[in-house]
């Protein structure tokens, strides 16, 4: 008897969630995306061309990668694409304040 309950209850339990992941990765990166963004811009105003260009590189590489996957409405690439362009951009930006810290 608690067979023939739970079974059809644990069949509705993994529907709902396997909705609620297919929702997750079915929407477009637009946070993520955006905070690439402007990570990257922060790091240029901060000299990352100069001070950290490898980092600021990867960035823009990262940014163009998710853009691309964006466009393939490939948006879980998207999102990790763009979750590493914002990493490196960040990182580009602690090398240009270190380095304009250290000529302070």
């Amino acid at each position: 008897m608690l067979a023939s309950i739970t079974t059809p209850f644990l069949r509705s339990l993994f529907f709902v969630a396997l909705l609620a992941t297919a929702a997750c990765q079915t929407a477009p990166p637009v946070q993520e995306m955006s905070d690439a963004r402007q990570a990257i811009m922060a790091a240029k105003e901060a000299g990352a061309a100069e001070k950290a260009p490898d980092d600021l590189k990867a960035a823009e590489e990262h940014e163009q990668a998710a853009e691309d996957a964006l466009n393939e409405k490939a948006y879980l690439r998207a999102r990790r694409h763009a979750v590493l362009a914002k990493s490196r951009a960040l990182d580009a930006l602690r090398r240009s304040k270190v380095e304009s810290d250290a000529y302070n």
